[in-house]
């Protein structure tokens, strides 16, 4: 196993886009706006809040806008709830630093909030997906009409998506073709250094993201090392911890408990850009199938698969 950096927690997005300047082009492009000023852009990140183990990538104040901006590589449905947690925590610290009365009889103001989630997983999304908190509560009592409503605007930044998004802002089409450039060596089974190494001299050959790339070539291949790692140890964990119910569906001749864990395995792997090879050995070694057997089951789940 590469032997990686376990206190780096930035993430590849988030280094990209940490700048003024940078954060600028993107919301100009999201929102439609032709600001020019980064010296508009105040960001108010909060660096010690953490939730589901992943540190906000981006939060920023401009033109009297709260910009929560969030990249995820697997699509996760309560990024709305995630979202209300960390804007309480933004207003707090901005009616602390505002010093505003919230207990007086005069009506205080409040940035407006808007929450985009920058999506680049494997599985097929829309350009532009609508998440709310409303989705999460319970059906029980129809009735009743929710008090509190948050909304997550999921933006698909795969390449080949979003085309007018990635016209507005060419460092995130690059920071696209990036991601497309490593996961192109990934399924051609490359390893994950040498694909994350030949993706940089690539991409810097070619004018991609190049300025940036050169300056922190180290950090980018850390991050991305660091990435996977993490994520094969989640998957690794998932697969453990349904370790039991196989083997209770071994000894019970349930098919379906084993099934399921080779499941879990194929997916989470998947959503990792393991290459099929990777994934049909893993499944070799863990369930003790054959190569057929391994082949029969991602066919099965990815019917589409190469």
């Amino acid at each position: 196993m590469v032997k990686v950096n376990k206190k780096y927690k930035d993430r590849l997005f988030r280094m990209v886009f940490q700048d003024k300047e940078s954060l600028l082009t993107l919301y100009n492009a999201v929102s439609g706006s032709s600001i020019t000023q980064p010296d508009e852009v105040e960001i108010v990140t909060l660096e010690d809040v953490i939730y589901m183990g992943t540190k906000n990538d981006a939060a920023f104040l401009i033109d009297d806008i709260l910009n929560l901006y969030e990249h995820q590589s697997t699509k996760n449905p309560n990024m709305p709830l995630r979202g209300v947690l960390y804007m309480a925590d933004e207003y707090r610290r901005y009616i602390e630093k505002s010093r505003l009365n919230i207990y007086g009889s005069s009506l205080i103001t409040l940035p407006l909030p808007q929450y985009y989630i920058f999506y680049n997983g494997l599985t097929d999304e829309p350009d532009r997906t609508e998440l709310k908190i409303s989705d999460a509560y319970s059906k029980k009592y129809t009735q009743l009409t929710p008090c509190l409503e948050f909304k997550a605007t999921l933006l698909n930044i795969n390449l080949g998506h979003n085309q007018e998004l990635m016209e507005h802002c060419q460092k995130l089409r690059e920071y696209a073709q990036f991601v497309a450039e490593v996961r192109k060596r990934l399924d051609r089974g490359a390893l994950l250094e040498e694909a994350a190494d030949e993706a940089v001299s690539h991409c810097i050959r070619e004018g991609v993201l190049s300025e940036f790339l050169i300056a922190h070539r180290a950090e980018v291949n850390e991050v991305i090392l660091t990435e996977y790692d993490e994520q094969f140890h989640i998957a690794s964990e998932k697969e453990l911890s349904r370790k039991e119910g196989v083997e209770l569906g071994r000894r019970e001749g349930k098919e379906e408990g084993r099934r399921e864990g080779i499941k879990v395995l194929i997916e989470t792997l998947a959503e990792m850009g393991s290459p099929k090879s990777e994934i049909a050995s893993k499944l070799q070694e863990r369930f003790g199938l054959s190569s057929e057997e391994a082949e029969t089951y991602i066919n099965d789940i990815f019917p589409d698969s190469d």
